[in-house]
């Protein structure tokens, strides 16, 4: 499929080597970006805002207060195309969220697994695998409310929902461009649909730490838990014929175009060109889910509610908004960062967790495609970047997703259900907490073994990992957390 009948972020207009446009964004720009990240991390911790900031419509009055002036900025300084750029990913992003939220939301898996350590580990493996399959979207909705019932009777569930943002929401979908927004954004440019399957190496180291370690997390805070109060029905599905819309949503996904923005601009277009042929099918799946699924599933087992969607569609127009001109000003900066592997894994990692992973895999995509080194003769090239430089931009993007609740979709919606289930998760910075101790380690021991082609960093990264694995068998132990030892007795549920 030509590449112009594809949305707007896979046709970026370069400009001197990277973005678009000629205006020169100053560093106050980001401002606004800046506020609207500390609203959503402050707001719902301080207790004369808490419960108003609940309230979807509450949140988008702060997001369109931060964001309208933004884009009126942006049209008044004569880039109204980036405002039209953003509002059109919005709209495709929101409607990729909304579909699958739909579809999973009407999939039940019903009775109740006991909330033990493997179960709960099983759920996060076979979800892991899911993610690259389904999305993670779409694996972390169809997965989270079961597992947060199973966990139902437990005193220490945050841990759970927060080891499947890690895994479920992100670092599961890193195997197929439908796994997660920012591979889909490599196979619109021209990035073969099996060659994600060359990061199966990161996939499974970070994976498998987060899995071992998670194990031993939860065996260690069973000590503190009642057995007793677990109660186990057979495991049941309800609502399968939804799966369909599934198949639907992800054909469309990877097979029909969306706007056709070059042609409009050029004033090429014909009335199709104008239609979001994608996003249409995507809605219309989600319609048809909702009025033929089995309401059983969707309103008494997964106890549907609109409050998870509202939220994301609510929070994130105000970050598609506001962080334009921190990607135009990244867009003017780029060419003057020092390039390599670990740069621009540690540029686009680092900047996919407080901006949205997608566009940052996008901006840094289009600087390693016009860096040097795509320049030289013999270089390995992947839909004209560098291999190495592509390695590290979409492992970048992929897996830092999860430092924050904002690096990807899914995040706030997992946190939303959860929280609805009485799941009390940690605030903004208090999941950054959580992702410093028990992610950031695993990320950096793929980085040093990786993205560094340095024989001492490979040691070092190999060095780190058998210092989690060591820290995981103390937690297997039921020592680093405070706890008494684990006594050996055999009714002791693993």
């Amino acid at each position: 499929m030509p590449l112009r009948q594809f949305p707007s972020w896979s046709r970026r207009r370069v400009s001197h080597g990277i973005g678009y446009g000629e205006s020169v964004i100053p560093w106050w720009g980001v401002i606004p970006f800046a506020i609207m990240l500390i609203a959503v991390a402050t707001l719902p911790l301080l207790p004369a805002t808490s419960h108003w900031w609940e309230k979807p419509e509450v949140q988008l009055m702060v997001s369109l207060l931060l964001g309208l002036p933004v884009a009126l900025a942006m049209i008044a300084v004569d880039e109204g195309e980036l405002v039209v750029h953003a509002l059109i990913e919005y709209f495709q992003f929101v409607s990729l969220l909304f579909g699958l939220f739909v579809v999973a939301g009407g999939i039940a898996l019903t009775g109740d697994l006991a909330g033990t350590p493997k179960v709960n580990t099983a759920f996060l493996a076979v979800g892991s695998v899911l993610a690259s399959l389904i999305g993670t979207t779409g694996a972390a909705i169809l997965l989270i409310r079961p597992m947060v019932r199973s966990n139902a009777h437990r005193r220490h569930r945050v841990h759970t929902v927060v080891f499947a943002i890690f895994t479920l929401a992100n670092c599961g979908g890193l195997l197929t461009p439908l796994g997660d927004p920012p591979l889909f954004l490599g196979l619109l440019r021209g990035v073969p649909f099996s060659w994600t399957l060359h990061l199966w190496p990161q996939w499974l180291l970070v994976n498998g730490l987060l899995l071992v370690t998670y194990y031993c997390l939860d065996r260690a805070l069973m000590v503190d838990e009642d057995p007793s109060r677990d109660i186990v029905e057979p495991l049941g599905v309800r609502g399968g014929g939804g799966v369909i819309w599934f198949i639907v949503i992800i054909a469309a996904v990877a097979l029909v175009p969306s706007v056709d923005v070059e042609a409009v601009q050029a004033g090429q277009a014909t009335w199709p060109d104008y239609l979001p042929w994608r996003e249409l099918i995507i809605l219309g799946a989600a319609w048809l889910a909702w009025r033929t699924g089995d309401k059983v599933a969707r309103f008494k087992v997964n106890r549907f509610s609109w409050g998870p969607i509202a939220e994301v569609a609510a929070i994130f127009v105000g970050i598609f908004l506001t962080m334009i001109p921190a990607l135009r000003l990244l867009d003017q900066r780029a060419g003057g960062l020092p390039l390599s592997p670990i740069t621009l894994h540690l540029f686009t990692g680092g900047l996919s967790a407080v901006l949205d992973n997608a566009p940052t895999y996008a901006t840094f995509f289009e600087v390693a495609a016009n860096s040097s080194l795509a320049r030289q003769p013999g270089v390995a090239l992947v839909a004209g970047v560098p291999e190495v430089y592509l390695v590290a931009v979409s492992t970048g993007a992929v897996l830092w997703g999860a430092m924050t609740y904002i690096g990807n979709g899914p995040n706030f919606m997992v946190r939303s259900i959860a929280e609805s289930a009485g799941v009390r998760m940690p605030s903004f910075v208090g999941y950054m907490a959580w992702s410093a101790r028990w992610l950031l380690p695993c990320l950096l021991a793929a980085v040093l073994i990786f993205s560094l082609d340095h024989p001492v960093a490979r040691w070092c990264g190999w060095g780190l990992v058998v210092l989690l694995l060591l820290r995981a068998a103390l937690l297997f132990r039921g020592r680093g957390l405070g706890l008494p030892q684990r006594p050996p007795t055999p009714s002791a549920r693993l």
